[in-house]
């Protein structure tokens, strides 16, 4: 499957970095495409909400920024990996941006499945962030691979990856 990991932490060799490059390393060892991509690091505006893509500019957002690099790899993309770190009970608004930005193309045309992998210091503040991902998940009608969350003790350890490899197995 073609697969496309978008990493939103700003946070280079951080836990939310190191659960996106062991999904991906899992993925490409079973035979996937994978794409990882580091939004957090790249120019890329949230939604203005003009409707410009969905009148004059034919499902082409007016804004012209690193998002541009992105369209082209979430219409290819069959499998979407969200993955973030939790700042305060949601997602960083490094992903959130992009996430918005999809909205000119409604879904990603050949989307199936999804995953998301998020880390956070503390427990018990994934909720927010979960109903965010599934409510885009349902919305768009694609199969759930499950989501896997990383609290301070759990991170870069051996039952983390243990559990980011069950989620390529899903595949």
């Amino acid at each position: 499957m073609n697969i496309l990991i978008l990493q939103g932490s700003p946070r280079a060799n951080g836990n939310t970095a190191w659960m996106a490059e062991e999904y991906r390393k899992a993925a490409e060892a079973a035979g996937h495409k994978v794409t990882l991509v580091d939004v957090a690091h790249k120019k890329i505006a949230g939604c203005m909400a003009c409707e410009y893509c969905h009148g004059k500019g034919n499902g082409a957002c007016i804004q012209k920024d690193d998002m541009q690099t992105l369209y082209p790899l979430l219409a290819e993309a069959e499998v979407l990996v969200l993955a973030a770190p939790i700042y305060y009970f949601t997602l960083s608004a490094q992903i959130q941006a992009p996430i918005q930005r999809i909205y000119n193309m409604q879904k990603p045309p050949m989307l199936k499945k999804m995953a998301l992998l998020a880390s956070s210091y503390s427990p018990n503040v994934y909720d927010g962030a979960i109903g965010e991902y599934q409510g885009i998940r349902n919305y768009w009608g694609v199969e759930d691979t499950g989501v896997v969350t990383a609290k301070i003790d759990e991170q870069k350890t051996d039952a983390t990856k243990a559990k980011i490899v069950a989620l390529v197995a899903k595949l």
